[in-house]
């Protein structure tokens, strides 16, 4: 006889209302589900993507309506009650209850949490005008208002965000210069070789590269604006605008005493389920990867879509472990670099297609033997044809015996 499903919850609560959010109930009604939906959302803005912010909409190529994920005709279209401008305060666990900012109480008999990250602003707080985070539509909106005057750009953080904004506004005509603790842009992302030829193009391109140092504080004019930053290595950078991307944190003030375990993020189990009824989906999530056998939490665009689908699934029934590929990608300047699987330092790296030379080329990243990683540059059909091979590692539970990637 097989096993019956338990019955689909009456009323689904998804907060957050950016891709994981609107992903999950999206899924939820492709998967059937006729219950009640509402989505909860920070902003006022309908559910928009991300990605662009550093890129495309901060360089005016886009207008800030081609960021966003459905038009209204779309959501009207899922049935759904969309609550807009109201952050979620605090979550009570055992009644599957959200109270909002605005004193909202919404009961629900499963709640997924989707909210995302927060930005870690400067030391001493939000520092000078003229100094920005970059997250949300309004920040993107806020910095290109400023990058349209300025002279001189200071981008704190040599990750993928402050990589993507230090391309982007460089391609503006703005000085700009990056700093940060690694020895190339995105080293930890790409690894030693790709990262040095990222740093090559930066500064072939005109950004101005300050490797292993960081901000020791911001300089303000009589006017409380940026004027400076200080180095830790002492001297001081002259700017008319900062950008910090000195990383983010989940955001889960709100559920500090919910009785969740957060850890880096919601704790999930293998489902992403993180309690009694409650799920967690996108960056926020920190769930137990069954092939690598400990938790993972990713901070990109392909796995807030991707989990959101697991996650509609397990609501619904399907008791599948969620245990992907990571991967994620970033366009700056000429190159289109997509990375599949975990970079691991010590890694042999070889080139198995095209030439870096010539840049073109997929390398794979191999550990004691065992493929690891795949980076490809410029070049995305071979890329993905190259990492079907992790495909297979990462579909199976990993023998608790060997280490993991």
């Amino acid at each position: 006889m097989s096993a019956t499903r338990a019955p689909a919850p009456g009323h689904v609560l998804v907060v957050g209302a950016s891709a994981a959010g609107l992903t999950t109930a999206e899924a939820l009604r492709r998967q059937g589900y006729t219950g009640s939906l509402t989505l909860l959302g920070a902003e006022e803005h309908l559910p928009y993507d991300r990605p662009p912010l550093s890129k495309q909409v901060l360089s005016g190529q886009w207008e800030e309506s081609r960021a966003v994920l459905r038009p209204p005709e779309t959501i009207e279209r899922l049935g759904a009650t969309l609550l807009l401008g109201d952050p979620a305060a605090h979550l009570d666990l055992p009644a599957r209850t959200v109270r909002t900012a605005a004193g909202r109480e919404l009961r629900a008999d499963a709640v997924v949490i989707a909210t995302g990250l927060t930005p870690r602003p400067p030391a001493g707080g939000a520092g000078p005008r003229g100094t920005h985070l970059l997250r949300t539509l309004d920040d993107a909106r806020a910095l290109r208002a400023d990058l349209a005057t300025a002279s001189r750009l200071v981008v704190v953080g040599d990750g993928v965000l402050g990589s993507e904004v230090a391309a982007t506004a460089r391609r503006l005509g703005v000085d700009t210069t990056l700093l940060g603790p690694q020895p190339y842009p995105m080293a930890a992302q790409l690894g030693t070789d790709a990262a040095r030829l990222l740093a090559e193009s930066h500064t072939r391109n005109g950004v101005r590269l300050l490797p292993g140092d960081g901000a020791a504080g911001l300089i303000a004019d009589d006017h409380h604006r940026v004027s400076g930053v200080r180095l830790v290595s002492g001297p001081v950078l002259p700017a008319d605008v900062v950008l910090v991307a000195i990383g983010a944190v989940p955001d889960t003030g709100w559920l500090t005493d919910s009785g969740l375990t957060l850890d880096d993020g919601v704790l999930c189990d293998a489902h992403c389920r993180a309690g009694e009824g409650v799920y967690a989906a996108g960056d926020v999530a920190r769930w137990h990867h069954a092939a690598l056998d400990r938790p993972v939490r990713l901070e990109n665009r392909a796995n807030a879509t991707a989990q959101a689908l697991a996650v509609a699934g397990t609501i619904l029934g399907a008791e599948r472990p969620y245990q992907p590929v990571p991967s994620f990608w970033t366009d700056q300047f000429d190159a289109r670099v997509q990375v599949y699987g975990v970079i691991s330092p010590d890694a042999e790296v070889t080139v198995v297609e095209g030439d870096p030379a010539g840049g073109r080329f997929v390398a794979a990243h191999r550990t004691e033997g065992a493929l690891t990683a795949v980076v490809g540059w410029n070049m995305p059909k071979q890329a993905r044809l190259r990492a079907a091979e992790l495909s297979a590692v990462y579909s199976r539970p990993r023998p608790a015996s060997r280490a993991t990637l």
